[in-house]
């Protein structure tokens, strides 16, 4: 009993987040590797019991289904693949059969992701683009959010973006959120402290200093210049 506790307690350390990490990255070369050391931190070869080995399995068959989704993968072709989650239980019954299915369920949602990077590289660029000028008022976006977002690991997205638009995706978040205090300051009676808030940032020093940065002018200068009343 004592065992078994145990290993559940240790099923509970199952880190997705490295998983969803590893889906995201891009890379083949040592995904056979990192998956092992997530399921090394659970000691899964020696879990003995099929209901907790099902467990890990369908939290990271789980995981790579949503990804796939992301990317375009339809239901039916993962599936095809790998089954629906009931099939699961019936790969249980040999530990090296079991891990071979979880190697190639990564395997191949990688290939996916690399495939549809290729094909739809302009596209996928150009949602990260969409979802900045959707939510540049949000004061906790950032690469990681955005990569998240579109489905791509942080460094591809920001070595990309960078490469099809000449500048920093993070430069990108603070010219959108300058653009629109531009517009606050002349066409509306905002005071600067709000027009810094509504457009994501929550200090207002530091968004003096990006607005005479984009503009070469202080907040203030910009709105005395356009003649709305401070």
């Amino acid at each position: 009993m004592d065992e078994k506790i145990q290993m559940m307690q240790d099923v509970k350390r199952v880190d997705i987040r490295k998983v969803e990490e590893l889906l995201q990255s891009g890379r083949l070369d040592d995904c056979r590797e990192r998956l092992d050391a997530v399921l090394e931190e659970v000691n899964f070869r020696k879990i003995g019991s099929l209901v907790i080995r099902l467990y890990v399995c369908m939290d990271i068959y789980v995981a790579a289904h949503t990804f796939a989704e992301k990317i375009g993968v339809s239901d039916e072709t993962f599936c095809e693949h790998f089954g629906i989650a009931d099939d699961i239980s019936g790969k249980l019954m040999n530990i090296d059969e079991t891990v071979e299915f979880l190697h190639s369920l990564v395997y191949d949602c990688i290939v996916w992701r690399i495939g549809t990077a290729k094909e739809s590289g302009k596209s996928i660029l150009a949602n990260a683009r969409e979802y900045i000028d959707k939510n540049y008022m949000n004061d906790d976006l950032s690469l990681l959010v955005v990569a998240e977002a579109v489905g791509l690991s942080p460094s591809y997205l920001s070595a990309q973006f960078k490469k099809k638009y000449g500048q920093n995706l993070s430069e990108y978040i603070a010219a959108a959120r300058i653009a629109h205090a531009r517009e606050l300051l002349c066409c509306t009676s905002k005071m600067i402290y709000e027009v810094a808030y509504d457009v994501g940032f929550r200090d207002y020093r530091y968004f003096s200093q990006i607005f005479k940065k984009y503009t070469g002018q202080t907040p203030r200068q910009f709105q005395n210049n356009a003649n709305i009343e401070p």
